[in-house]
């Protein structure tokens, strides 16, 4: 169905998970990943943070700018920290929506320009694998894991179903 003059602004903004601790977390966005913090927001008893690929040049805008843009684009994951479960001996972790309870959300996913390439950075940085390249049916595409146990789709720019 055609877009509508109601629904033609309309854009997929963000999704949001939860995460156990910011400190394992933001490395592995930022620095594995390679996504910009666009903003962090401190809510009292939780945290929010914004990350995205840059390819529109806002990491490089002013951070009140950055904070004001991200609900005006598409591509956001919104990281939740609720504080102190980073250091609760009793917390059991999130639901990864991939296994009982809980059931449901998959996962995200990335596209990278070689696949081989970015896995073989992936192992060299001891990322753990839910599915390698050599896996099962599908050997156009991995799966690794987030410190939360989310699992990040690898996929080629160019694939062909």
């Amino acid at each position: 169905m055609p877009r509508t003059a109601a629904t033609e602004s309309f854009k997929f903004n963000h999704t949001m998970i939860r995460i156990k601790d910011p400190k394992l977390s933001l490395p592995f966005y930022m620095d594995t990943l390679g996504m910009d913090l666009v903003s962090e927001q401190n809510m009292g008893d939780f945290t929010l943070y914004f990350l995205a690929y840059s390819h529109d040049g806002i990491a490089s805008l002013p951070a009140e700018q950055k904070k004001m843009a991200r609900f005006n684009r598409e591509g956001i994951l919104e990281l939740t920290h609720n504080h102190g479960t980073e250091s609760d001996p009793n917390f059991q972790g999130y639901a990864s929506g991939n296994a009982e309870p809980g059931r449901g959300f998959g996962h995200i996913a990335i596209t990278v320009s070689n696949i081989e390439e970015a896995c073989a950075r992936f192992e060299s940085l001891g990322v753990p694998f839910k599915k390698r390249l050599t896996d099962g049916k599908m050997r156009h595409i991995a799966f690794i894991l987030d410190p939360d146990g989310y699992w990040v789709e690898v996929v080629p720019q160019a694939l062909s179903l």
